[in-house]
């Protein structure tokens, strides 16, 4: 299986998958590139790159499911000082943001599944802790400020 799937884009709108020698949905199209394939999309006839094009439809087309895509003041922003401020800051910034974020999430996920391991071995760890400090161990059964007797604490 190719890393990049080659669709070809007809006049029609359809979309026909090289690989699979069949047309496809944009929703077949979303799926191949949820499953980590990259799609190439290219116009019939002329060749033309079109795979911005068609990505864009793509998520267009799942936010109108949503009724949102962006929130309506970021929005503004964008029509009111146009596609150079956008492709800039898509150009730029926003691919290395949403990496950082996926990184991040992942990494902090990792961290929570082993807090939650530790927490479920702490008695386990606390006995290891215990039994390994050696030398200090003495310390914590003999001291008279740390084991009080049972006089002391009023038991009797």
């Amino acid at each position: 299986m190719a890393d990049t799937v080659i669709l070809k884009k007809y006049a029609n709108r359809r979309l026909y998958d090289t690989e699979a020698s069949a047309y496809v949905t944009l929703q077949e199209v979303a799926d191949m590139i949820r499953m980590g394939r990259q799609v190439r999309v290219l116009e019939a006839k002329t060749k033309e790159d079109v795979t911005g094009f068609i990505l864009t439809q793509i998520i267009l087309e799942e936010a109108k499911k949503k009724n949102a895509l962006l929130p309506v003041p970021l929005l503004h922003l964008i029509i009111q000082f146009g596609d150079n401020l956008l492709g800039d800051f898509f150009d730029s910034y926003l691919q290395q943001i949403i990496q950082a974020y996926l990184s991040q999430k992942v990494a902090f996920e990792d961290q929570f599944k082993d807090w939650i391991g530790m927490g479920m071995n702490f008695p386990e760890m606390a006995r290891k802790g215990v039994d390994e400090m050696g030398g200090l161990k003495s310390f914590f059964e003999l001291n008279p400020f740390m084991k009080k007797s049972r006089t002391d604490r009023g038991d009797t």
